[in-house]
């Protein structure tokens, strides 16, 4: 089975997002991402499947964040990113999967951005903690 066809229902049951991104979002809440979202794009954007979207404290966890996404989505799905965009920037890097993206933001970037406003009818689906966090964290 492919990668991109190994997806999840959403917690509604109909929307369904690819294991990557769970992969992914579980990455950046180990490293204490905050806030972190996955929404669901399917039935509202035809290029990509679902955003995971996170923020970073400072440009230091930012590429924390990063690098760790990387990481773990290659070490147990054998996927790397097709592109990376921002890195030198370290304010909002964006990190295209093709059926996923992954943007991890500073405060000021993903207020401004306000993506899960944007997109406001892309069904939010459950992210699972992290071990070893409470979800206060």
């Amino acid at each position: 089975m492919s990668a991109s066809a190994e997806r999840h229902s959403a917690d509604n049951g109909r929307p369904r997002v690819p294991q990557a991104a769970f992969v992914a979002a579980r990455a950046a809440d180990a490293k204490l991402g905050r806030d972190t979202v996955i929404l669901d794009m399917g039935d509202l954007l035809g290029v990509t499947d679902a955003f995971v979207i996170t923020t970073a404290a400072n440009r230091r966890m930012l590429r924390t964040i990063v690098d760790e996404v990387e990481k773990q989505v290659k070490e147990e799905l054998g996927r790397a990113p097709r592109a990376t965009e921002g890195y030198s920037d370290l304010t909002w890097v964006l990190m295209d999967y093709g059926d996923f993206l992954v943007h991890v933001f500073d405060p000021e970037a993903r207020a401004y951005y306000d993506l899960e406003h944007l997109w406001g009818d892309a069904p939010r689906v459950r992210v699972p903690v992290a071990a070893g966090r409470t979800g206060d964290d």
